[in-house]
């Protein structure tokens, strides 16, 4: 049988000088040799080896830059081949990315590109012992210029070259990412020995008949040694219990078999039902014999996806429906959880992905700038029921369709179609981000006079790789689209839209104003914990503006764009506390006003996928989970707004609704209790409003004049609490939890929805007042409680500012007089009741009022 051998120990890493030196780095660096890690990068390497200050702190990034300018060559030594077997092969999975590779003084080949895998025949090379082998990385900067010169500048919406070279575009820099240009062999690299045949290739295509049987079509492609073409050959493959097996003739490297399985156990999205896995397992054998001669392995699952995009009153709609079932998708956006993508591992990826579910989300969708993922990041999609969304490798730039790009973009579409195939959670091929859009409305058709931009790619190349490799799963040309050049791009009317006039240049109040059939991108900024900062930067006192603030906020004039966004809302901060609570409310605020208002319009609006989850460094972003792996208030906000049940103030023709979220499997019959409040807590008016929302749908529920008939807006507002379990399976609500959101009402399992009509700058708060109480939980935790005397407005324990290492289970809440509420505190050496009082924000605490 086939036997793997990793190259993963010996290596080493030099600087590559015979094109020079490049300006900036070390003295002395050239003939110094480091030990390197495989898979890894020259950036970890060079940090490992005392080389290089760490570039995600401070301002070090920019002493880094001439590690992506300089060349550098990794070396170790292959291993004497063993000559029982009749072919040996160099692999590798991953090379980043313009590299020449030798092996015994022999040059075996040139790559440029770092999403594909490549195979080298070493047999004889090997035969007489070990052998040295070299990788020499040519920088990107080279190869991108080169292309560029090659066939022409193309628009770009960075300034970085990108868009020439087939490698991580936001290894380049990005709004919210660092420019860190990376090299090195960032995926196993290996000896593979075999003898007669091996399996080149498997694609599963899995279906599901009418009768509920699943079936699975795999198609297998075969590599066979000289003598091995001659050979009779037998392929078996199995799916659970059930096998089928095949005999392949003398000289044939493609075969197809199938396998049926009665009565498929389906997959679901989390929330909509299981999530069974099937052992799908292919065996080559020699068919004289019966010898193994190679195997493959992967788990598959039983589902049907499509893309509903019927016209209606409203335009057409862009709704994912597994299984026959509509779904309403909760999603978030995922970029390289590090800019050293080798430093993300199997737990890491499993720790992130738990996060977004235990938050809510039931789809994640892997923005076209980044890398196709490990195979461990969709095993982990697969089990926790989070359906992914696959961007092909393409972002905010014009991508030219000329040689040398155009064959290298199709032969890693095709294995990465192939590769990630197999996995049930993969729900959407998407062909681009924001191309299509930035071609029809950033100006981009003048500037490139006819020149090729990536359109022949996105509607020409890529859904007919989708359609020939794996046409169970549905293509979408870009992000944003609206089906067809018959509207533009990002018309919200029609296919998936990006609302990025708010935040850039609008309050997020108007996302009020539209409802798109698919929200793919939406977010606002807001600065990291105030502990990973203080980790990050070394400079006191903290200031929004200080050098290292700014350097860690890539947004072009993000800063700007953050305190704007304050503006309608609050008074300028005093200082640097309040305005790194107030950005990091309005940040939680904004989507809720976003995600509130576009879920009370299902069907009509079908998904919110905010952008982002994770950042990939410490930065100021639009991401709930910071680049330390702490939570943002953002995070405890989306818990709550991607629940099943979610309660909000909507207005709907001039009056005031309540709505009734209900994404969850059984009915949701509950009374809201609805009051108009004064700013003392003085309850003005009150009335009890039955809500019944059916399953996957929502309730609309005029409110009674009584309560919003306000008499002063700067002195009242509306608290409407209802119990999210009414008529709910317990199961339905498992991952919602007592108190799950921010508006929690305080009792277990309640749900508020707050409205006031007017800016918080304007309100006539009366100064908080709360008690705050200890209770110590074991070596390391406590419990924080918190009783209201007088009105609370959004507050926040930031649990951080106890301890570096602490962490909560919840965000901001708003409690009436007498209303008491709690935050489980861990990873807290030493509670104590002042500390915890400091740790507390809140609106009317003083912050952000006039």
């Amino acid at each position: 049988m086939k036997v793997r051998t990793p190259l993963s120990r010996g290596w080493t890493l030099r600087l590559n000088t015979d094109r020079g030196t490049p300006e900036g780095a070390p003295p002395g660096l050239a003939g110094t040799t480091v030990p390197a890690q495989v898979p890894g990068c020259v950036h970890t390497d060079l940090m490992a080896a005392g080389l290089l200050a760490d570039p995600y702190l401070d301002r070090n990034e920019s002493e880094a830059a001439w590690v992506g300018r300089a060349d550098w060559a990794y070396a170790t030594d292959l291993p004497r081949r063993d000559n029982t077997f009749e072919r040996a092969e160099l692999v590798f999975d991953g090379l980043d990315t313009v590299a020449a590779v030798h092996a015994a003084g022999s040059l075996l080949g040139r790559t440029r590109n770092m999403h594909r895998s490549y195979r080298f025949d070493v047999t004889d090379l090997l035969e007489a012992g070990p052998a040295p082998l070299e990788v020499v990385f040519t920088s990107a900067y080279t190869e991108a210029e080169t292309v560029r010169a090659a066939l022409g500048t193309r628009p770009n919406s960075y300034p970085e070259p990108f868009n020439y070279i087939r490698k991580m575009a936001c290894s380049f820099g990005w709004d919210w990412g660092p420019t860190l240009v990376t090299a090195g062999v960032w995926r196993e690299a290996r000896i593979e020995q075999w003898s007669t045949a091996r399996l080149a290739e498997v694609r599963p295509r899995v279906t599901v008949d009418g009768d509920g049987s699943g079936f699975v079509e795999i198609t297998v492609d075969l590599d066979r040694t000289t003598t091995g073409r001659d050979r009779p050959l037998r392929l078996a493959a199995a799916v659970g219990d059930v096998s089928s097996e095949v005999a392949v003739a003398p000289g044939e490297d493609t075969v197809t078999l199938a396998v049926r399985v009665p009565d498929a156990a389906l997959w679901w999205p989390r929330g909509y039902g299981d999530q069974p896995l099937y052992g799908c397992t292919v065996v080559l054998t020699g068919e004289d014999d019966g010898r193994v001669l190679d195997a493959w392995e992967r788990r598959i699952g039983f589902r049907t996806i499509e893309v509903d995009t019927s016209a209606d009153a409203h335009g057409s709609a862009f709704t994912l429906v597994v299984n026959g079932t509509p779904i309403f998708a909760r999603g978030v956006n995922w970029i390289p959880d590090d800019v050293f993508p080798t430093r993300v591992t199997d737990d890491r990826y499993r720790t992130r992905l738990t996060q977004a579910a235990e938050a809510g989300v039931d789809l994640v969708r892997v923005w076209g700038g980044g890398i196709y993922e490990d195979r461990a990041f969709y095993d982990v999609c697969d089990e926790l029921g989070l359906m992914v969304w696959q961007d092909f490798l393409f972002a905010c730039a014009a991508y030219p369709e000329e040689q040398p790009l155009r064959s290298e973009i199709e032969a890693e579409a095709r294995e990465n179609v192939a590769r990630l195939m197999p996995h049930p959670s993969l729900i959407l091929w998407n062909g681009n981000n924001e191309n299509l859009w930035g071609f029809a409305d950033w100006d981009w058709e003048q500037a490139l006079a006819g020149d090729s931009w990536g359109e022949g790619y996105y509607l020409g190349l890529l859904p007919r790789v989708v359609a020939q490799t794996d046409p169970t799963r549905p293509y979408w040309a870009g992000s944003p689209w609206s089906g067809s050049w018959d509207h533009e791009p990002n018309d919200p009317d029609h296919g998936t839209a990006h609302s990025w006039e708010v935040w850039n240049r609008r309050d997020h109040s108007d996302y009020l104003t539209t409802v798109p059939r698919f929200v793919a991108e939406f977010g606002w900024q807001a600065p990291p914990t105030l502990a990973t900062l203080e980790r990050a930067l070394s400079e006191r006192p903290l200031n929004a503006d200080s050098p290292g603030m700014l350097h860690h906020q890539k947004a072009e004039d993000g800063n700007g764009k953050l305190n704007r966004g304050l503006d309608p809302h609050f008074a300028t901060p005093a200082d640097f506390d309040t305005w790194h609570y107030l950005t990091q409310l309005n940040q939680a605020r904004a989507v809720a006003a976003g995600v509130e208002h576009w879920r009370s319009h299902w069907p009509r609006c079908a998904g919110t996928v905010l952008w982002q989850l994770n950042d990939c460094w410490p930065v100021t972003s639009w991401a709930a989970i910071d680049g330390d792996a702490r939570l943002k208030p953002l995070y405890f906000e989306m818990r709550r707004l991607y629940a099943d049940r979610l309660l909000t103030i909507q207005e709907r023709d001039g009056d005031l609704v309540i709505a009734g979220c209900n994404q969850g499997p059984a009915p949701w019959s509950t009374s809201v209790t609805v009051r108009r409040v004064d700013a003392d807590g003085t309850v003005l008016a009150s009335a009890e409003v039955a809500l019944k929302a059916m399953e996957r749908s929502v309730a609309l529920e005029r409110l009674p004049d009584s309560v919003t008939q306000f008499g002063d807006t700067r002195r009242e507002f509306l608290v409407a609490d209802a119990d999210a379990d009414a008529d709910a399976d317990a199961d339905a609500d498992a991952d919602a939890g007592p108190d799950a959101g921010p508006e929690a009402g305080p009792g277990t399992g309640g749900l508020r929805a707050v409205h006031f009509a007017c800016a918080d700058r304007e309100f006539a708060y009366a100064d908080a007042s709360y008690d705050v109480r200890i209770a110590e939980e074991g070596e390391n935790g406590a419990v924080v409680t918190v009783t209201a005397t007088g009105l609370v407005r959004d507050l926040l324990l930031q649990a951080d500012r106890l301890d570096a290492g602490a962490r909560t289970d919840r965000g901001r809440v708003t409690l009436l007089p007498g209303e008491s509420t709690s935050w489980q505190v861990t990873g807290w050496s030493q509670p104590d009741a002042d500390a915890a009082r400091a740790a507390l924000f809140c609106v009317n605490s003083g912050a952000g009022r006039e």
